[in-house]
Protein backbone atom coordinates (compact mmCIF):
# COMPACT_ATOMS: atom_id res chain seq x y z
CA UNK A 1 0.00 0.00 0.00
CA UNK A 2 1.43 3.66 -0.95
CA UNK A 3 0.93 6.27 1.87
CA UNK A 4 0.85 9.92 1.03
CA UNK A 5 4.22 10.57 2.85
CA UNK A 6 5.82 8.59 0.03
CA UNK A 7 4.44 10.71 -3.07
CA UNK A 8 5.72 13.96 -3.68
CA UNK A 9 3.02 16.67 -3.43
CA UNK A 10 3.71 18.34 -6.28
CA UNK A 11 4.10 15.76 -8.88
CA UNK A 12 0.60 14.54 -7.73
CA UNK A 13 -0.72 17.94 -8.00
CA UNK A 14 0.52 18.08 -11.85
CA UNK A 15 -0.42 14.36 -12.92
CA UNK A 16 -3.89 15.38 -11.30
CA UNK A 17 -3.88 18.51 -13.65
CA UNK A 18 -3.03 16.44 -16.83
CA UNK A 19 -5.56 13.93 -15.75
CA UNK A 20 -8.16 16.81 -15.57
CA UNK A 21 -7.22 18.21 -19.14
CA UNK A 22 -5.87 15.86 -21.22
CA UNK A 23 -8.19 12.93 -22.68
CA UNK A 24 -7.60 9.36 -22.05
CA UNK A 25 -6.80 7.32 -25.20
CA UNK A 26 -7.81 3.73 -25.98
CA UNK A 27 -4.81 2.05 -26.40
CA UNK A 28 -6.15 0.71 -30.07
CA UNK A 29 -7.74 2.97 -32.08
CA UNK A 30 -10.35 0.48 -33.55
CA UNK A 31 -11.58 0.83 -36.86
CA UNK A 32 -11.53 3.66 -39.11
CA UNK A 33 -15.19 5.59 -40.14
CA UNK A 34 -15.79 5.74 -43.18
CA UNK A 35 -19.31 6.72 -43.40
CA UNK A 36 -18.03 10.62 -43.75
CA UNK A 37 -14.87 10.14 -46.29
CA UNK A 38 -17.52 8.04 -48.46
CA UNK A 39 -20.46 10.08 -48.50
CA UNK A 40 -17.69 13.39 -49.44
CA UNK A 41 -16.25 11.11 -51.92
CA UNK A 42 -19.67 10.10 -53.53
CA UNK A 43 -21.60 13.50 -53.27
CA UNK A 44 -20.06 14.88 -56.29
CA UNK A 45 -20.54 11.98 -58.17
CA UNK A 46 -24.16 11.63 -57.52
CA UNK A 47 -23.94 8.14 -56.68
CA UNK A 48 -25.75 5.18 -58.63
CA UNK A 49 -26.38 8.43 -61.59
CA UNK A 50 -24.44 7.52 -65.00
CA UNK A 51 -22.44 10.07 -66.50
CA UNK A 52 -23.95 12.59 -68.33
CA UNK A 53 -22.63 11.90 -71.70
CA UNK A 54 -24.40 8.16 -71.44
CA UNK A 55 -27.30 9.99 -70.12
CA UNK A 56 -27.77 12.06 -73.61
CA UNK A 57 -26.75 9.27 -75.85
CA UNK A 58 -29.23 6.99 -74.55
CA UNK A 59 -32.22 9.76 -74.50
CA UNK A 60 -31.13 11.32 -77.05
CA UNK A 61 -33.78 10.63 -79.39
CA UNK A 62 -36.11 12.35 -76.40
CA UNK A 63 -34.63 15.20 -75.74
CA UNK A 64 -34.12 16.56 -79.23
CA UNK A 65 -37.29 14.88 -80.89
CA UNK A 66 -37.54 12.08 -83.80
CA UNK A 67 -36.57 14.94 -86.49
CA UNK A 68 -33.24 15.70 -85.21
CA UNK A 69 -32.57 12.29 -83.90
CA UNK A 70 -31.96 11.16 -87.74
CA UNK A 71 -29.45 13.91 -88.05
CA UNK A 72 -27.70 14.70 -84.77
CA UNK A 73 -25.75 13.24 -82.19
CA UNK A 74 -24.12 13.98 -78.77
CA UNK A 75 -20.12 13.13 -79.01
CA UNK A 76 -18.77 14.38 -75.77
CA UNK A 77 -18.96 16.81 -73.08
CA UNK A 78 -16.24 19.26 -72.39
CA UNK A 79 -15.16 21.46 -69.41
CA UNK A 80 -14.56 24.89 -70.06
CA UNK A 81 -14.25 28.11 -68.18
CA UNK A 82 -17.85 29.38 -68.21
CA UNK A 83 -19.73 26.41 -68.16
CA UNK A 84 -19.72 23.05 -70.52
CA UNK A 85 -19.62 22.51 -73.85
CA UNK A 86 -22.15 19.57 -75.82
CA UNK A 87 -20.00 18.45 -78.82
CA UNK A 88 -22.36 17.11 -81.26
CA UNK A 89 -21.52 14.84 -84.81
CA UNK A 90 -23.81 16.19 -87.10
CA UNK A 91 -24.15 15.21 -90.85
CA UNK A 92 -23.14 17.01 -93.25
CA UNK A 93 -26.15 18.05 -95.23
CA UNK A 94 -28.18 18.81 -92.08
CA UNK A 95 -25.43 20.98 -90.76
CA UNK A 96 -27.12 24.77 -90.78
CA UNK A 97 -30.78 22.70 -89.57
CA UNK A 98 -29.15 21.72 -87.04
CA UNK A 99 -27.27 25.02 -86.16
CA UNK A 100 -30.10 27.37 -86.67
CA UNK A 101 -32.03 24.91 -83.87
CA UNK A 102 -28.44 24.69 -81.34
CA UNK A 103 -30.31 27.24 -78.72
CA UNK A 104 -33.08 25.41 -78.58
CA UNK A 105 -30.92 22.03 -78.55
CA UNK A 106 -28.77 23.56 -75.56
CA UNK A 107 -31.40 24.56 -73.31
CA UNK A 108 -33.00 20.96 -73.51
CA UNK A 109 -30.04 19.56 -73.08
CA UNK A 110 -29.15 22.27 -70.11
CA UNK A 111 -32.41 20.98 -68.43
CA UNK A 112 -31.57 17.21 -68.97
CA UNK A 113 -27.79 17.11 -68.62
CA UNK A 114 -27.33 18.99 -64.74
CA UNK A 115 -28.51 23.02 -66.11
CA UNK A 116 -24.71 24.39 -66.99
CA UNK A 117 -24.12 23.80 -70.78
CA UNK A 118 -23.47 26.86 -72.19
CA UNK A 119 -23.36 26.52 -75.89
CA UNK A 120 -22.97 23.64 -78.34
CA UNK A 121 -20.03 22.60 -80.61
CA UNK A 122 -20.78 21.18 -84.53
CA UNK A 123 -18.44 18.28 -85.62
CA UNK A 124 -19.40 17.66 -89.21
CA UNK A 125 -19.16 13.78 -90.19
CA UNK A 126 -20.91 10.44 -90.67
CA UNK A 127 -23.22 8.75 -87.46
CA UNK A 128 -22.06 6.42 -85.70
CA UNK A 129 -23.43 3.06 -86.59
CA UNK A 130 -25.10 2.54 -83.34
CA UNK A 131 -27.77 0.72 -83.17
CA UNK A 132 -30.83 1.73 -82.50
CA UNK A 133 -34.42 -0.06 -81.37
CA UNK A 134 -35.66 0.40 -85.05
CA UNK A 135 -32.18 -1.21 -86.42
CA UNK A 136 -32.15 -3.78 -84.06
CA UNK A 137 -35.23 -5.88 -85.08
CA UNK A 138 -33.83 -8.99 -86.43
CA UNK A 139 -34.98 -9.73 -90.03
CA UNK A 140 -36.52 -13.13 -91.07
CA UNK A 141 -36.84 -14.83 -94.57
CA UNK A 142 -39.95 -16.68 -95.31
CA UNK A 143 -39.93 -20.26 -94.96
CA UNK A 144 -40.55 -21.81 -98.62
CA UNK A 145 -42.92 -24.70 -98.90
CA UNK A 146 -40.10 -27.07 -100.13
CA UNK A 147 -38.05 -26.22 -96.89
CA UNK A 148 -40.76 -27.06 -94.91
CA UNK A 149 -41.68 -30.32 -96.22
CA UNK A 150 -38.11 -31.40 -95.54
CA UNK A 151 -38.34 -30.77 -92.34
CA UNK A 152 -41.53 -32.58 -91.55
CA UNK A 153 -39.95 -35.17 -93.64
CA UNK A 154 -36.90 -35.24 -91.32
CA UNK A 155 -38.79 -35.12 -88.11
CA UNK A 156 -41.36 -38.08 -89.40
CA UNK A 157 -39.51 -40.78 -87.73
CA UNK A 158 -39.95 -39.05 -84.09
CA UNK A 159 -43.58 -40.85 -82.52
CA UNK A 160 -44.08 -38.31 -79.69
CA UNK A 161 -46.16 -35.58 -81.20
CA UNK A 162 -45.75 -33.22 -78.74
CA UNK A 163 -41.71 -33.62 -79.46
CA UNK A 164 -42.06 -33.82 -83.22
CA UNK A 165 -43.89 -30.12 -83.08
CA UNK A 166 -41.47 -28.60 -80.75
CA UNK A 167 -38.29 -29.93 -82.93
CA UNK A 168 -39.84 -28.48 -86.15
CA UNK A 169 -41.26 -25.33 -84.65
CA UNK A 170 -37.31 -25.05 -83.78
CA UNK A 171 -36.34 -25.80 -87.02
CA UNK A 172 -38.29 -23.62 -88.66
CA UNK A 173 -37.55 -20.31 -86.25
CA UNK A 174 -33.91 -21.20 -86.99
CA UNK A 175 -33.86 -21.16 -90.67
CA UNK A 176 -35.84 -18.26 -91.00
CA UNK A 177 -33.55 -15.81 -89.45
CA UNK A 178 -31.45 -13.60 -91.85
CA UNK A 179 -27.67 -13.33 -91.09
Amino acid sequence: MVTRSTLDPIEEARAQVRMRYMRGRRPHPGMMQIGLPASRLTRKKGGAKMPAIQMLQTRWKQIVGEKLFKYCRPEKIQGGRDGRVLVLKVLPQAAPIVQHQAEEIRQRVSVAAGGDIVSVKLIQGQLSSSPTPETSRRRFNALTPKVRKQLNDSTAGIEDKKLRDALVSLGAAVLTLKD
